[in-house]
């Protein structure tokens, strides 16, 4: 990988770099169908056969990334290109509907607080407030940006997007810390050359933030060792952080003491280690007062939690799995796992010690099986640093950048022309579009029913919130779903069981509204399904005003949307 030739024999490395790329595209097309991912498989994206548009666009975003090595940029603002850069990937997918219900949970917890207020939410998570499986931090951020920005989803892209491009930051800088600008730079870039991440990024899901919350918690603890003084306390608070942002986190803190392990071995002339050792048992201890607060608070309800994950959650991972050849191959450039593997080759031919840190985390993945793409989603960052890595090993600064302009020319066109089209043509697009147009009719309250079939993958009661995320109005709903027709066994089961706890907020129990100034929105699996007689005596003398049903053909769960207008403001004279 040393290699540094003539100007021609430079050119003949990037028309080799160039065919690899494409030629990869193409094997992975024509084997799309090895691709279980459950989300952006690409044997659904692609499942019209249909590869010659994009191969062209490659060949065109080939031609771009042989111009962009030459740019200045890459050298003179590093982080402002990088921190734009993502924040500008991430906002192209600002338009994408809601794709995982789980967003109805986080929304409906971050609504608690901005409903009833901060300490009403810390009384009443894991109480009042059904909590799932989920830790409270991110929700009672989404919280805090509804009650002093608003409730609309704009806010919580920005800030998603924020966290991301700081997340790319994060990764740059870690990279610096333990080798130099370069790596880290490159591998801050490389963040952006895995197409599944970027379709995260704009979802009121939590994998983004927590992300973030544990780069910080990595960083922090570095220059902690490294230099003392407020990055230990600044650390220890990273730690709690990370801690209560997702269950999955605990696992992937593990890092810190294969950090400190490193840091004593490698470090330990510069700093000593008595000084080391020092730092980090008060950065134990600072960490433990902080976590350890909390989970007293909160023993019940947490207690609760990692009983159901351990009964249900963790037996569910082998029903809900994906491959690691989806995930490292058709998810994540394939590239930057080649990198990534050659990587170790090239660490443990040098004897870096520091390697470890970086690799620890993918190490931990495979050796566990822990096959579930959205689980793993902290990793990312340190897999583009391993990939980073090897690609420094290649001498020609001009090849290495091309060689990530190249990556992220694929990411960007997989996902603009592939993954985002596909994510507008599912189901809960209709969500969105009927909040849409709830927003544009006169009538300031909308009353919502669901139809609940025998067959219904899903409690559709939890597209209400999802509703309710898309729209300013306000939403009427009296959930009194009979659920005792779904077997208990399938429920059980099921990866949407939260959705059958479903609990109804008292924010929708509005007794006191003017049916004239209030529409009446119909979520059901399809419009075919039959209105039941309380649904038909209640629009009884409405107008259909509208009805939304795309639907990709693909998921179980699917939400069609019918909007009545009830009022005098309703024009019967057209047609819907």
């Amino acid at each position: 990988m040393g290699y540094k030739g003539t100007y021609t024999q430079k050119n003949i490395v990037f028309l080799i770099i160039s065919l690899v790329t494409l030629l990869t595209y193409l094997g992975l097309f024509f084997l799309r169908h090895l691709d279980d991912n459950r989300l952006t498989s690409w044997e659904w994206v692609f499942s019209k056969g249909d590869a010659a548009d994009l191969f062209f666009i490659f060949v065109a975003g080939l031609i771009l990334a042989f111009v962009l090595p030459r740019a200045s940029v890459f050298s003179k603002v590093r982080i402002l290109f990088l921190f734009s850069l993502s924040f500008a990937s991430a906002g192209f997918m600002w338009g994408e509907p809601e794709v995982l219900v789980d967003a109805s949970r986080y929304f409906t917890e971050a609504k608690h607080l901005e409903v009833y207020g901060i300490g009403y939410f810390l009384r009443e998570w894991g109480g009042e407030i059904s909590a799932w499986t989920d830790m409270p931090l991110v929700p009672f951020l989404y919280g805090l940006i509804f009650k002093f920005f608003g409730e609309s989803r704009i806010y919580i892209q920005i800030f998603n997007s924020l966290v991301f491009s700081l997340s790319a930051l994060l990764t740059y800088l870690i990279g610096k810390e333990l080798w130099d600008e370069d790596i880290g730079f490159a591998g801050g870039l490389l963040l952006l050359g895995m197409p599944y991440l970027l379709t995260q990024v704009p979802l009121m899901l939590v994998d983004v933030p927590v992300m973030f919350f544990f780069l910080f918690s990595v960083l922090s603890f570095l220059r902690a060792l490294k230099r003392g003084g407020f990055w230990i306390a600044l650390s220890a608070m990273a730690l709690f952080l990370s801690f209560y942002s997702k269950y999955s986190a605990w696992l992937m803190l593990s890092i810190i003491p294969v950090v400190f392990v490193v840091y004593l071995k490698t470090e330990n002339q510069e700093s000593g280690t008595s000084r080391l050792l020092y730092r980090a048992l008060v950065y134990c201890f600072l960490a433990l007062i902080f976590i350890g607060g909390v989970f007293l608070y909160k023993s019940d309800v947490l207690t609760a939690q990692m009983r159901l994950l351990t009964e249900f959650q963790k037996p569910g991972l082998n029903r809900w799995g994906e491959s690691f050849v989806s995930t490292f191959l058709f998810q994540i450039s394939p590239i930057i796992s080649l990198a990534a593997i050659y990587s170790l080759y090239a660490a443990i031919k040098k004897k870096d010690c520091k390697y470890l840190i970086v690799f620890w985390l993918v190490l931990l993945v495979i050796v566990m099986q822990i096959k579930r793409i959205r689980y793993i989603i902290m990793i990312f960052p340190m897999l583009a640093l391993m990939a980073s890595y090897g690609i420094s090993q290649i001498k020609d600064r001009e090849i290495r950048k091309f060689i990530v302009s190249s990556i992220l020319i694929f990411s960007f066109s997989i996902v603009c022309f592939g993954y985002l089209p596909f994510i507008k043509k599912m189901s809960a697009v209709n969500l969105k579009e009927a909040g849409s147009f709830i927003d544009s009719i006169p009538e300031q309250n909308i009353e919502a029913f669901t139809i609940l079939t025998k067959d219904a993958a899903a409690n559709p009661a939890v597209a209400v919130p999802i509703l309710d995320l898309f729209t300013n109005k306000k939403i009427i709903y009296n959930y009194n779903a009979d659920i005792s027709d779904i077997p208990a066994e399938e429920i059980s089961k099921s990866s949407l069981r939260f959705t059958w706890e479903y609990k109804n907020p008292d924010y929708y129990k509005y007794l006191k509204y003017s049916k004239e100034n209030t529409a009446v929105a119909v979520i059901s699996s399809g419009l075919e399904d039959a209105l039941p007689s309380d649904i038909q005596e209640r629009i009884s003398g409405c107008r259909l005003s509208k009805t939304y049903d795309v639907y990709e053909g693909i998921f179980r769960f699917r939400t069609s949307v019918r909007i009545f207008q009830c009022g005098t403001s309703a024009d019967f004279s057209k047609k819907p």
